[in-house]
C-alpha cells in the first residue's frame, strides 16, 4: 500500500489532467501535420515523449512552488506542500523525466522536436514558474505559450520543421488558456491573494478580467474554423467548431452578465469540455476523410 501511494504521489507531481490534454493537443497536430494517419507506434512514442517533458515540467514546477502551493486551499494537497513526498526526490524525478523525454524525441522525433521540448521545459520553470507568475498578471498569456506547445513538437516531429497545422493548434491552446485560467482566478481569487500571485482579478479588479475574458474568446472562435479555409479540415468539422464556439462564448458573458462565483466556475468547466471536443472533432473529421487534406 505504502508502494502504491508514492507511486500515485509521484504521478501527481505531472499533474494528469494536464498532460490528457496535451496528448490530446499533440495527435491532430500529427495527423495534420503528415497530411495522413501516423504509424501506431511513431505516434505513440512521439506522444509519450510530448506527454514526458510536459511531465518533467509539471514536476519542476510543484518542486518550485511547494511553499506557494501550501497556502493555496486548491494546492495545499498536492504530494509537497501535503509532505507525502521527499522534495529531493521530487526534483530528481523531474529530472529524470526530463532526460526520458529529450532522450526519446531526439531518437524517434529528431532533433527539432527534442529541442522543443527542452525549450519547452526551461520556458515553463524558468520564464512562467520562476519569472512571470509571481510577478505580472501577463503569467496566463505569456506562461500559455508553454502549454500549447504540443502541436508544436508534433508537426516538428513529422516534417522536422512546424508549419500551418502545428501553429494553427498552438494558437488555438495559447488563445483558450487565458479565459480559462482567469476563470479559476475569478473564484479561487482569495487564494492566490493568500499565495501572493498577482492574478488579474487581483490587481485590476473582476469587472475588467471578466471583459478580457471575453475578448480572448471572441479572438479564439475565428482561429478555431482557420483550418478549413486552408484545407486541414471539412465542413463537418466547421459545423461543430461553429457550435461550439458559439457555446464557449456565451458561458463568457454569462460571466460578464451574472458576476458571480458560480458562472466563473462554469466557464471553468466549460472551457475544458469546449477543448477537448474541440480536438476530438478534429480527429473525428480527419478519420472520415482518410486523414488528409482537401
Amino acid at each position: 500500500m505504502a508502494a502504491l501511494a508514492s507511486v500515485r504521489s509521484y504521478a501527481a507531481l505531472t499533474k494528469p489532467r494536464v498532460l490528457t490534454l496535451v496528448i490530446f493537443s499533440g495527435l491532430p497536430a500529427l495527423v495534420l501535420a503528415g497530411g495522413g494517419w501516423p504509424a501506431p507506434g511513431f505516434a505513440l512514442a512521439t506522444l509519450t515523449g510530448i506527454a514526458l517533458a510536459a511531465g518533467a515540467a509539471n514536476t519542476f514546477n510543484c518542486y518550485l512552488e511547494r511553499e506557494r502551493d501550501a497556502r493555496m486551499v486548491r494546492t495545499r494537497s498536492r504530494p509537497l506542500p501535503a509532505e507525502l513526498l521527499d522534495p529531493t526526490r521530487a526534483l530528481i524525478f523531474g529530472w529524470v523525466l526530463a532526460v526520458l523525454s529529450t532522450a526519446l524525441l531526439l531518437y524517434v522525433a529528431g532533433p527539432v522536436a527534442a529541442a522543443l521540448g527542452v525549450a519547452t521545459i526551461l520556458f515553463y520553470v524558468f520564464v512562467y514558474t520562476v519569472w512571470l507568475k509571481p510577478r505580472s498578471t501577463w503569467n496566463a498569456v505569456i506562461g500559455g505559450a508553454a502549454g500549447a506547445a504540443a502541436p508544436l513538437i508534433a508537426d516538428a516531429a513529422v516534417n522536422g520543421s512546424v508549419g500551418p497545422a502545428g501553429w494553427l493548434l498552438f494558437a488555438i491552446v495559447f488563445l483558450w488558456q487565458p479565459p480559462h485560467v482567469w476563470a479559476i482566478a475569478l473564484f479561487r481569487k482569495e487564494d492566490y491573494e493568500a499565495a501572493g500571485i498577482p492574478m488579474l482579478p487581483n490587481v485590476i479588479g473582476d469587472e475588467p478580467t471578466r471583459w478580457r475574458m471575453l475578448y480572448y474568446t471572441l479572438a479564439l472562435v475565428p482561429v478555431t474554423l482557420a483550418p478549413v479555409p486552408l484545407g486541414l479540415l471539412g465542413t463537418g468539422y466547421l459545423v461543430v467548431a461553429m457550435g461550439l464556439g458559439a457555446w464557449f462564448v456565451w458561458h463568457a458573458v454569462r460571466v460578464l452578465r451574472e458576476r458571480s462565483n458560480a458562472s466563473a466556475q462554469r466557464m471553468f468547466q466549460v472551457s475544458m469540455i469546449y477543448l477537448f471536443a474541440l480536438f476530438a472533432a478534429m480527429l473525428v473529421d480527419l478519420s472520415i476523410r482518410g486523414g488528409g487534406a482537401a
